[in-house]
């Protein structure tokens, strides 16, 4: 595997695994690589010093999404990246949200409907709220099943 620098027209900066710099070509030219931060398709590769991946997962940097067809392997060749991608995971959206807890819905509302200044928030809802959220055209993103990004707060 080789790590790219890259970056789309809006300047946002992002690392990207491909197999090889075709690999890349193929992928940015099919436009499945997309800016995970504003979705744009124009990426292109910065000028870096070359990182190949020869097995080692300590430091496994942020992926670009793709959409289409994807080349996949066993998360058994790579033991211990999925603990560390959902760490991560877990610290971005952390970092990019405000904990509102059991008051998710109320301030939800309070954002769609112009109430209250829109944010990143994160938060419970019961399974009744989260359907009457989305009956209000309220989008929300509901974490899997066994997922806590705060521990302890209910």
């Amino acid at each position: 595997m080789i790590v790219f620098n890259l970056s789309c027209v809006h300047g946002h900066e992002f690392d990207g695994w491909f197999r090889s710099s075709e690999d890349f070509d193929r992928q940015a030219h099919s436009v499945m690589v997309e800016c995970p931060h504003c979705g744009d398709t124009h990426i292109t590769k910065r000028l870096s010093a070359p990182r190949l991946n020869m097995g080692a997962t300590d430091m496994v940097p942020a992926l670009p999404r793709v959409s289409g067809p994807q080349e996949v392997m066993p998360a058994s060749l790579m033991p211990g990246l999925q603990e560390h991608m959902l760490q991560q995971f877990k610290a971005f959206v952390r970092a990019n949200t405000e904990n509102v807890g059991g008051q998710f819905a109320e301030t939800a509302r309070r954002m769609h409907y112009g109430e209250e200044s829109h944010r990143n928030i994160r938060g419970r809802v019961s399974q009744d709220e989260a359907v009457a959220l989305s009956e209000e055209g309220i989008e929300t993103v509901s974490l899997p099943h066994g997922i806590l990004l705060d521990e302890g707060v209910q």
